[in-house]
């Protein structure tokens, strides 16, 4: 059976999309803000820097997908699917292997 190529530009355009918002909703809740920015090592002055690697990126993903509640707090609050943040995850992380 003959597989079709994916649309690689789409989904880095979907990925990209998702992860401007995850950020974006991150801005808004200074609690959680902080706790990922702690966790993750970046101080505030290195987001604009931080936002163009994909290792960061992932990594936010990561931490919001490594908590429901949150997860799906932001869902709701953005109208996204959870399955457009795992999309995300995967463009960004990369398959995992076992």
């Amino acid at each position: 059976m003959r597989r079709e190529p994916t649309n690689l530009a789409g989904n880095a355009a979907h990925a990209e999309e998702t992860a401007g918002a995850i950020l974006g909703w991150l801005a808004n809740e200074p609690d959680m803000f902080g706790r990922f920015l702690a966790l993750s090592g970046v101080q505030p002055n290195q987001l604009r820097t931080a936002v163009n690697d994909p290792g960061f990126l992932a990594g936010m993903i990561d931490f919001l997908m490594e908590h429901e509640p949150t997860l799906l707090a932001f869902c709701e609050a953005t109208g996204t699917k959870p399955e457009a943040v795992a999309a995300a995850s995967r463009h960004y992380s990369g398959p995992v292997d076992y």
